[in-house]
């Protein structure tokens, strides 16, 4: 896009104050780096946070336009322009219809309960070279997350592919009416967000209005209720059903997306037919986060390279690095509707705003244009290249971005800078904790603050990441169990305030020299932190007092207070930042009255220890399940613990799952009726069978009590039950009525969106989900994924 304010105000209904500025590209995250002089910065306030608090940073790193809701309090400055208007997200929405208006490219909806984004990437990477397309940003496609999409038109694309999605009745009008798809692809149709819809009918109908003036709609007839609304299309408008033997019909409609037929079915043979059906890993669309060699993390965004995402990656590499040495590996770029002069020009700029001291171009096109980048810089004509050229010190403490497509061999790049070799994987979705952080909000005021519990590496899925992606999501606090894992996290570059919960006098030097902050329970506990801060000559340290409410873990009484009150007025050396408490059993409603009393004792407690002290601490006592339960004890903040992984009692569909453990079956043997399978002959086989062995046992965090067939994993999607005891380093499954199966092919261990769920798994050992996520072994390797 490229518009002055004049023409933006014009568009949206807004009004203009202040200078015409130019135009190139619309952010709504003051945290992002793809912002620079030509960029809008759209402030709006939403239920849980006001970002025109930030208008005066956003113009202090260089942005001059700005679209607002008032220019009270928004402090106008010398340069800048600003679009005036009622609602932001509604006029980026008029914005982005006026702006679809003038596309004369081909334009594809994608919509389903699931799979949206599998489709969208596998359109993407079947198009020919010489189609020019957009296809919207990892999974943009809410309300707003579709104005953003096609802000990003530049105009000249072939075809342009835009994800919706909706979660309530009259989100799909207004999507339809930015997107006017002349094609749409329907996906899928399960529960998903039905909490919303009278029944599934309906949810379809809704999702039915985006092809109220399409030319083209594609499904797949599996989905027999998607069949039955078929009448609602237009008149004229061509099906093509995903189901038949045609399948070069299925992603891009043929001529109208201008795909090679022959290229297509290739495509569709070498991925598994039919499209809808793919998974997540076949479309090897997901940025993923790993650990390297020499203490290195690698940031992998190698499906596609264009403009668009490598301000998302770039975003990414500059939380992974947190603050420390970083390096971009830039294959050529996409077709991106701008020659090369102008498209390196933008990227260049990209990496100075992220902060990047180095950048790696990989291929002709980027080398060309070298001198667009100002920092230390390198470039080679192939990957091959690159590595060779490669030494220990290019590598060791920095974090490396690979931003390439499948053309620039990047997946080699990535497998010789790996440190860990493990074949079995822990992914954690930080899209679906992104969503859990989003839903829990909901249930509290704007701007209400947060603590993020990170303990035990955080419930197992990981440390730094996971922090990191908090501190992005403006997250206030981080808690931990033990000074040594508040430790890790500053070693890793994290900055955020960090609670030690099981606070002791050993550690309490540490903690002062790593600027962590104590949990305080008891009066011993209390003066051997006075005197330990004494000693280094620190005052106003902040300190975290606990009371005993009726956990009866630890905490101070209500007989105590006054007495604590006393010490904090005369001991300058700390300083209570807040006073909190431990509901025992919120997620239980059998025990709500109870739950009430602690929440009453609480009150009465931190508000008596408060009202003795000369400043006002933060009060906190609401746990994941309070959140949602509690509107009591909401008081100053709350903590997401097991929920912010997307578990707890709320068993329903808002909640997202982060974790999927999986590995790759390492050999197959054949096995006849009555042979006996691993340690202690434990198992005789009741058939003639096909035993495929797995690395993953108990070490790793398998439990030994999910042998002999008490845990079914998945391969192609089909139950293969363990065989035989769990092995210490490995362990069997049979694979028998699974087709097509071989040496190398994934098994899911556990997942949500497979089907064979952590609650499941727990059910079958008689256990919590905590308890299972905390024993994934620090020896399987974390992968952290961003669709």
């Amino acid at each position: 896009m490229r518009y002055r304010l004049s023409d933006i105000a014009r568009m949206c209904g807004g009004e203009l104050h202040g200078e015409d500025v130019e135009v190139r590209g619309v952010t709504v995250d003051s945290r992002s780096c793809a912002y620079g002089g030509d960029v809008m910065f759209a402030a709006m306030r939403g239920a849980n946070r006001d970002s025109h608090e930030y208008v005066a940073d956003m113009y202090g790193r260089g942005v001059r336009a700005f679209m607002v809701e008032r220019l009270a309090g928004t402090m106008p400055h010398e340069g800048a322009g600003y679009v005036v208007t009622e609602n932001s997200v509604e006029a980026l929405q008029r914005l982005a219809a006026a702006h679809r208006a003038a596309f004369r490219g081909v334009m594809v909806g994608i919509t389903g309960s699931s799979g949206k984004t599998v489709v969208k990437e596998w359109t993407a990477c079947s198009l020919p070279p010489a189609v020019r397309f957009l296809a919207s940003p990892m999974s943009y496609n809410s309300q707003l997350g579709v104005a953003l999409s096609l802000l990003m038109i530049e105009g000249d694309e072939d075809v342009a592919l835009i994800e919706a999605g909706i979660s309530e009745r009259g989100e799909m009008e207004r999507l339809e009416r930015m997107i006017r798809p002349d094609v749409v692809l329907f996906t899928s149709i399960g529960d998903a967000h039905q909490a919303n819809f009278s029944s599934l009918r309906e949810k379809i109908d809704e999702k039915m209005v985006l092809a109220r003036n399409a030319r083209t709609f594609i499904y797949h007839s599996h989905y027999g209720d998607v069949a039955e609304a078929l009448g609602a299309l237009p008149e004229g408008c061509r099906v093509v059903d995903a189901a038949v033997e045609s399948v070069a019909e299925l992603p891009a409609c043929n001529e109208a997306l201008r795909v090679d037929a022959q290229e297509v079915k290739s495509l569709c043979r070498e991925l598994g037919h039919p499209v809808f059906r793919l998974s997540l890993g076949d479309a090897a669309m997901r940025m993923e986060v790993k650990e390297g060699v020499s203490g290195l993390r690698i940031v992998v965004d190698s499906y596609n390279s264009d403009i668009n995402s490598l301000a998302l990656a770039l975003d990414t590499l500059r939380d992974v690095a947190a603050g420390g040495a970083s390096t971009a590996v830039i294959y050529d770029m996409s077709h991106s509707g701008m020659d090369d002069v102008e498209l390196y020009g933008r990227v260049a700029r990209l990496i100075r705003n992220a902060g990047v001291d180095r950048v790696i171009g990989v291929g002709e096109r980027i080398g060309a244009h070298a001198a667009a980048f100002d920092c230390d810089k390198r470039f080679y004509d192939t990957a091959e290249q690159m590595l060779s050229a490669m030494t220990h010190d290019d590598v060791a403490g920095r974090a490396i971005l690979l931003k390439g497509d499948r053309r620039s061999h990047f997946d080699k790049v990535c497998r010789a800078l790996e440190r860990r070799c493990h074949t079995t994987v822990l992914e954690v979705n930080l899209n679906a904790m992104t969503h859990n952080v989003n839903y829990f909000r909901r249930f509290l005021p704007m701007n209400h603050r947060l603590v993020a519990m990170v303990k035990a590496h955080s419930y197992g899925a990981g440390d730094a990441e996971v922090a990191q992606l908090m501190r992005h999501l403006g997250v206030d606090y981080l808690a931990v169990a033990f000074a040594d894992e508040g430790i890790t996290l500053r070693e890793r570059g994290v900055t955020m305030p960090v609670v030690v919960l099981n606070a002791d006098a050993a550690s309490f030097d540490k903690m002062i020299a790593y600027s962590l902050e104590p949990e305080i329970y008891s009066f011993h506990s209390l003066d051997d932190f006075i005197r330990c801060a004494e000693g280094y000559g620190v005052r106003n340290y902040p300190i975290h007092i606990k009371l005993d409410t009726g956990m009866h873990r630890w905490g101070f009484l209500e007989e105590e207070i006054d007495r604590v009150a006393e010490i904090l007025r005369t001991a300058p050396q700390v300083r209570a930042a807040t006073i909190f408490s431990h509901l025992s059993c919120a997620d239980d409603p059998a025990q709500d009255d109870f739950t009430r009393e602690q929440i009453a004792l609480f009150d009465r407690m931190s508000r008596r220890l408060s009202d003795a002290l000369p400043y006002k601490p933060i009060r906190h006592t609401a746990n994941s399940a309070a959140i949602e339960r509690f509107p009591e004890a909401h008081f100053d903040m709350c903590r997401l613990g097991l929920g912010l992984y997307g578990y707890g009692y709320c068993h329903n569909d808002e909640l997202q799952p982060v974790a999927t453990l999986k590995t790759r079956i390492v050999q197959i043997r054949r096995r006849s009726a009555g042979e006996a399978i691993g340690y202690g002959r434990s198992q005789r086989l009741e058939r003639d069978s096909l035993i495929a062995t797995i690395p993953i046992g108990y070490a790793d965090g398998l439990d030994r009590h999910l042998g002999g067939g008490r845990w079914s994993m998945l391969v192609s999607g089909r139950p293969a039950p363990t065989v035989g005891r769990i092995c210490m380093d490995s362990c069997m499954i049979d694979v028998t009525d699974i087709g097509g199966v071989g040496e190398g092919d994934e098994v899911v261990v556990f997942s949500a969106a497979a089907g064979n769920t952590l609650e499941d798994m727990a059910s079958v050992l008689g256990t919590i989900s905590y308890e299972i996520m905390t024993s994934v072994a620090m020896r399987v390797k974390r992968i952290y994924t961003r669709e």
